[in-house]
């Protein structure tokens, strides 16, 4: 203020006049332009639901805890925050919540996603540029707060790496506030950026919904079209010409499914010949859990060895140490048509290895099988038959996928029944 020494407001600072009158409308637009939100100016506080969209309890819980923090970094953004989930777990509207709240109490911030910037810098070099490098990215360092989005999706090349230190230690040295968005595990970031994103003297990680890992996402992704239409409602408790103790076999089948649906515990294993219903009902019990939100890992016993001798591959983007660890810690597991792989030694140890685990720490698991119990390997059958454990199921119920007209096919009798070292046969019976 123009005013004398002796004023006491000599040397003081004041909030100039845009300021003291408010947002203006104007300056709102300017600090939008320069935040670079763009489209993401939409989205705030409000329009965020508070709770996630998991219908599970402890999903919720972990995102109402974050909503909570990211609300409360937006009223004083001090330290850091970093945020880390899968992609669509709700972290980018965290930050862009963030960042438009700051901005409507007339602060500046810059939301940066982490492979434009590198794209922003690369350009900046070109002398047709209209911001030289230089001041690019020293904007970028000193911003008043900085949210830099979707961090680990950038291309991994040196020059990228010292850029992205560069700026992670210029603000970790000067703890100036920083919001980083991440959907990779904290172990896959680079250690030094890793190192200044998780001192709990600067800031805090939040997990927004639990990471499922890459291996678990292949086990887990959508069940096929034929299972998803699999489920109790149209699950029809008869055979083809069945007596009345086969009958009663399926119905029974068909209630301890639905039960064990309600609240998966300790093992369900179905038991019966191909086509009787057994993978319908594991399918149902698959499509309850998932529409509740939580997690189902269904397979197919030989493709489950396929994955695991696919993971050995140099190419292949989990390893099997990852891969067969996901598979045994699973929450529910499905494990549909045990006996129908190639029975060789890797194949009989890997599968004792897996259902021993389950069976050690009491984890829940349906099993599906067309064998009778002493047709399996022996350390597997008697897992399976342990009544403090497994509740079995068999159906004695035949086949009713044909009807009697297309029970035979050109006039021959369907491929008879070999050996359970036969997967090809298994497979066109199925």
């Amino acid at each position: 203020m123009d005013v004398s020494p002796s004023h006491p407001d000599f040397g003081k600072l004041v909030p100039c006049k845009c300021r003291s009158q408010g947002l203006t409308h104007d300056r709102l637009n300017r600090l939008q332009r320069l935040s670079n939100l763009g489209p993401l100016v939409r989205l705030t506080f409000d329009n965020l639901i508070k709770e996630g969209r998991r219908p599970d309890e402890a999903s919720r819980e972990r995102f109402r805890s974050a909503y909570n923090r990211c609300w409360e970094y937006a009223q004083a953004s001090q330290g850091w925050l970093v945020l880390w989930g899968p992609s669509g777990c709700g972290k980018t509207h965290l930050a862009a919540a963030i960042a438009n709240e700051r901005i409507r109490v007339g602060d500046p911030v810059l939301f940066v996603v982490v492979p434009d910037l590198l794209d922003h810098l690369r350009a900046s070099f070109s002398p047709s540029s209209e911001i030289p490098y230089d001041e690019l990215f020293e904007n970028v360092k000193a911003a008043p707060l900085l949210i830099l989005d979707d961090l680990g999706t950038q291309s991994s090349t040196p020059w990228a790496q010292e850029k992205l230190f560069q700026i992670f230690n210029h603000r970790y040295n000067a703890q100036l506030p920083t919001v980083v968005t991440t959907n990779r595990s904290l172990d896959e970031i680079e250690e030094r950026l890793r190192s200044r994103m998780t001192d709990p003297a600067l800031g805090k990680v939040f997990e927004v919904e639990e990471r499922t890992s890459p291996a678990q996402e292949r086990l887990s992704a959508d069940l096929p079209e034929l299972l998803k239409g699999m489920t109790f409602e149209n699950f029809e408790p008869r055979g083809q010409a069945v007596d009345p103790k086969a009958l009663d076999s399926l119905k029974n089948a068909f209630k301890l499914s639905r039960l064990y649906a309600e609240d998966p515990h300790l093992w369900l294993v179905l038991l019966g010949t191909t086509g009787c219903g057994k993978t319908h009902l594991a399918a149902a019990v698959a499509n309850q859990v998932i529409a509740r939100g939580e997690p189902v890992y269904f397979v197919v016993v030989p493709d489950l060895l396929d994955h695991l001798r696919s993971a050995y591959s140099p190419d292949s983007k989990v390893s099997y140490d990852q891969l067969f660890e996901n598979v045994k810690a699973a929450p529910l597991l499905i494990l549909d048509d045990l006996g129908a792989h190639s029975s060789t030694p890797w194949a009989e140890e890997k599968l004792y290895q897996l259902i021993n685990h389950r069976y050690n720490h009491r984890l829940p698991t349906v099993i599906t099988t067309n064998l009778a119990l002493d047709e399996l390997d022996e350390r597997l059958a008697s897992r399976l038959a342990d009544v403090r454990v497994s509740m079995l199921c068999p159906i004695t119920a035949p086949t009713f996928r044909a009807t009697p007209q297309c029970g035979r096919i050109g006039g021959k009798k369907p491929p008879s029944r070999r050996g359970r070292g036969d997967t090809e046969t298994r497979r066109r019976e199925d």
